[in-house]
């Protein structure tokens, strides 16, 4: 929802609520609810955009809800107002609300029309339903930038939101902050410049096979390390700058790739001696 069509939609509000006092200064905290499930292949699921702490006022949103089509299929309601939460249309029966559903992220915008009407939490936002794939993993659905709350036309700030995990058929991640420590796939190198050897940590949303390999300027793979037996979450791996014959490899830049899944993800590396 753009800057313009939010003030149109709320200028009756503004009009009846032109005295009305800005939102505090503590801010909102949004969350996906549940933040960790675990639901069968091929099953369907709902889940929640709760305000789960009281905080500063608000009489509108708007969020984009990203996901991997791969894993999760988005089941739109009939009509899509029934996805409203009950925060919202239990405070005024008259909303501006918009849906709109991509490829792989959806975008809301939800403002109350009833002037003086403004909102603290906590409740229930909106509901989304998903059907799982049939394929074994962990995967994610997060809040993408865009997340935005209004108070009779002006922004509120700051903004705090919680994503969460999906386990299809096996547990989510225990003891991970959904959308923090585990990302869909990241691969970060410490030292960098490393002078013998180095540590990479791994991330990865979903389990499966994970290969972590390591190449020279010429392209030439030096080592190379599998893993068949893996699960969604952070690990760590050291690399001891030696090639796969148990040689010291020569300074300079070398080139890692993680994969996982048909992904992959790459990060330079110096080695200094």
């Amino acid at each position: 929802m753009t800057r313009a069509s939010y003030l149109f939609a709320t200028a009756a509000v503004m009009v009846c609520a032109f005295s009305a006092a800005p939102a505090g200064a503590q801010g909102i905290s949004v969350a996906l609810t549940p933040a960790g499930q675990q639901v069968a292949p091929g099953a369907t699921f709902t889940l929640d955009i709760t305000v789960p702490n009281t905080g500063s006022s608000f009489n509108g949103f708007d969020a984009v809800i990203g996901y991997d089509p791969a894993a999760l299929t988005l089941l739109p309601a009939s009509p899509t107002s029934l996805q409203q939460g009950t925060l919202m249309t239990g405070a005024c029966g008259n909303t501006f609300h918009r849906f709109r559903e991509g490829a792989s992220t959806d975008t809301i915008a939800d403002v109350l029309l009833c002037g003086g009407i403004s909102l603290t939490g906590p409740g229930q936002l909106y509901r989304l339903q998903f059907r799982a794939s049939t394929t074994a993993q962990v995967t994610a659905v997060r809040f993408q930038p865009g997340l935005q709350f209004y108070n009779v036309g002006l922004y509120v700030n700051p903004v705090h939101s919680s994503d969460a995990m999906i386990g299809i058929g096996m547990p989510p991640p225990v003891g991970v902050a959904p959308g923090a420590t585990v990302m869909p796939l990241g691969l970060r190198i410490t030292p960098n410049p490393a002078r013998s050897g180095a540590m990479f940590t791994l991330e990865s949303d979903r389990a499966g096979p994970q290969k972590v390999s390591v190449f020279d300027v010429q392209g030439r793979q030096v080592r190379m390390y599998e893993d068949s037996e893996t699960v969604a979450g952070t690990r760590h791996l050291a690399w001891d700058g030696l090639d796969d014959a148990g040689r010291a490899v020569a300074p300079g830049i070398y080139l890692v790739t993680f994969e996982v899944a048909g992904r992959a993800v790459s990060n330079r590396l110096a080695l200094i001696r």
